[in-house]
């Protein structure tokens, strides 16, 4: 009888993933509106008012401006203490549970870490907001997939499309979302990955619209085409971006290394760094929170270079500040504003010594914000799509592709400082894999232990033997020159046929072709399929000269653990893949 549709979905099929990676998108964005709700309830209860955080920190009296921060970090610090007491069986980062972890996030954990990330952001804290949506976004993702029990690989995805569906949320950039997850998280590209994730980010940004939260952060619709001339200097700035980025970053973990040497416990390692950026706030309001709205003048409101400057030097103090006493937060959107006003400062540069390339500060500040996070997060494909969808210009493309990709391999190239350390795994990790992949015979050779002469006696082999517990001996002449094996077999043979093998030699006993010996500069593949056709557990490996010399022995033991290694490798990222479709029966 003939079966209709089959309609069922399995919880951990790969039509029921976009499912729930849509469920995963939803919860993305009700996250972010609800951490946006909690920084303007802080808001009102120290200021009596809420908005921008510039703004609400300018209309605080200078004592407020100091103490605020410090109060902030304060609780933010107590708020992790109570965080590092809570169950240690889960993942207390989404990056972490998705590219070395099982998935699983602690609920606890992750709200706790959130709620301290919002006392810092809410009170004045420069650190990027975005950090604990896209924390809490991911939360979600973990939530279904425990919830639904799903199977590891799957449990991880979804917790990288919660991630991607916080990007989106947070960034309003769907695309750039899935792709930061995808270049940055996973380390793979793969449709069967990439699509989920995709879903997620999608429906994130729909439900933003919907509820009416979302807006381009930096839309330009008045900006006009990229003139030629202007892609050369691109390429120089992103350039300049490549050898700046890691300097910054590397001012951040300088300053909490110096942090960490106060001895001081968190909360109060917290409220010192509150303390001092406070300081930077009472002359420099401006500085607090993630930057956006100083960005957004940059964009629009040309300034002197000196203004820029000082915006930027007092911006990468109390990013450091901040970040470096230990608040949990992201940098990522502190490091668009470093990148838009060293922008501001090229084009004024460039105007200076070129005339007729002045007027174009907002297209380099933007190309200065899109290099100098492909630099820092080593991510440019993400960082180009970040900048497009920000600004809803497409002329931008050209230029960002240039200056993105010629920082990124600057700042690798000079140095291994990153945003986020589960890039350099994945490094680690393909790097291992290439070594692996390419590896020759000679590196598993060990030296030859049971080797003979042609011209000993007999007795001297069977003695051999007896000490070793092999079935071959390799026979050498004089000069060390390969000349074939001795099996253990043979002389057993001769023996029970009561043949007199005391009088010879091993030359005379030896086989010239019984074993096929391996060359250094064989692959694994190609030693493997040797081994394949070779009982024994080690094979001679012999140079290609003639006559050949014989250089040592591979054990089979030691090439399967070399794939074991060269498994365990992909299996990071293979589990990511959803099983194929299996037929019902």
């Amino acid at each position: 009888m003939m079966r209709g549709p089959d309609l069922h979905l399995r919880a951990d099929g790969a039509v029921a993933m976009l499912c729930w990676a849509a469920l995963a998108g939803v919860g993305g964005a009700l996250v972010t509106i609800a951490f946006h709700a909690g920084i303007h309830g802080i808001q009102w209860l120290f200021a009596g008012h809420s908005g921008a955080i510039t703004r609400v920190t300018r209309d605080l009296p200078w004592w407020l401006r100091l103490l605020a921060p410090a109060v902030g970090g304060l609780c933010a610090g107590w708020l992790l203490v109570a965080a590092r007491r809570v169950s240690r069986d889960a993942h207390s980062d989404y990056m972490e549970a998705v590219a070395i972890g099982d998935g699983k996030m602690s609920v606890r954990q992750g709200l706790l870490r959130s709620l301290s990330s919002l006392c810092t952001v809410a009170t004045g804290g420069s650190i990027g907001r975005e950090g604990a949506m896209v924390h809490l976004a991911a939360l979600c993702g973990s939530v279904i997939g425990r919830l639904l029990r799903s199977g590891t690989a799957h449990l991880r995805l979804l917790v990288a499309c919660g991630a991607a569906a916080g990007v989106s949320a947070a960034y309003g950039a769907p695309i750039a979302g899935a792709v930061f997850v995808g270049e940055i998280i996973l380390g793979s590209m793969s449709f069967q990955n990439f699509g989920p994730l995709l879903v997620a980010a999608a429906v994130s940004n729909l439900v933003m619209r919907l509820s009416g939260h979302y807006e381009a952060l930096y839309a330009m619709p008045g900006l006009e085409a990229v003139p030629p001339g202007l892609l050369l200097p691109s390429l120089a700035l992103g350039v300049l971006a490549g050898v700046g980025a890691p300097q910054f970053l590397r001012c951040i973990h300088g300053v909490k290394s110096l942090f960490g040497r106060t001895g001081l416990p968190l909360p109060l390692r917290l409220a010192l760094g509150g303390l001092l950026l406070g300081g930077v706030l009472v002359g420099m309001p401006q500085m607090a929170g993630n930057g956006y709205s100083v960005v957004v003048s940059l964009l629009h409101q040309p300034q002197a270079w000196q203004a820029v400057l000082w915006i930027l030097l007092c911006k990468v103090l109390a990013t450091s500040l901040t970040a470096g006493s230990g608040a949990v937060g992201g940098v990522f959107t502190p490091t668009l504003f470093v990148g838009a006003a060293l922008g501001s400062l090229f084009a004024q540069g460039l105007g200076e010594v070129w005339p007729a390339l002045s007027g174009h500060g907002a297209v380099l500040t933007l190309v200065g914000m899109g290099s100098f996070l492909a630099a820092a997060t080593s991510a440019p494909f993400m960082a180009i799509l970040m900048i497009f969808e920000m600004t809803l210009s497409y002329q931008m493309v050209l230029p960002l592709v240039l200056a993105c990709v010629a920082a990124y391999f600057v700042s690798r190239g000079l140095a291994q400082a990153v945003m986020y350390q589960v890039t350099l795994h994945h490094e680690d990790n393909q790097a291992l894999r290439q070594r692996l992949r390419h590896a020759r015979l000679d590196s598993l050779m060990r030296p030859a232990e049971t080797v003979i002469r042609t011209d000993a006696p007999v007795r001297r082999a069977q003695e051999m033997f007896l000490d070793y517990p092999v079935k071959y001996l390799y026979v050498v002449d004089a000069e060390g020159a390969w000349q074939g094996v001795i099996a253990q077999q043979d002389l057993t043979r001769m023996m029970l046929a009561e043949t007199d093998v005391q009088s010879k030699v091993c030359g005379e006993v030896l086989r010239l072709d019984f074993v096929k010996p391996l060359y250094p500069d064989l692959s694994l593949d190609e030693a493997q399929a040797q081994f394949s056709a070779f009982q024994g557990e080690r094979l001679p490996v012999v140079s290609r000269d003639r006559p050949a010399r014989l250089l040592g022995v591979v054990y089979k033991s030691d090439l399967l653990e070399r794939y074991s290694q060269l498994k365990r490798a992909l299996d990071g990222e293979a589990d990511f893949v959803l099983p194929p479709r299996r037929e019902r029966p």
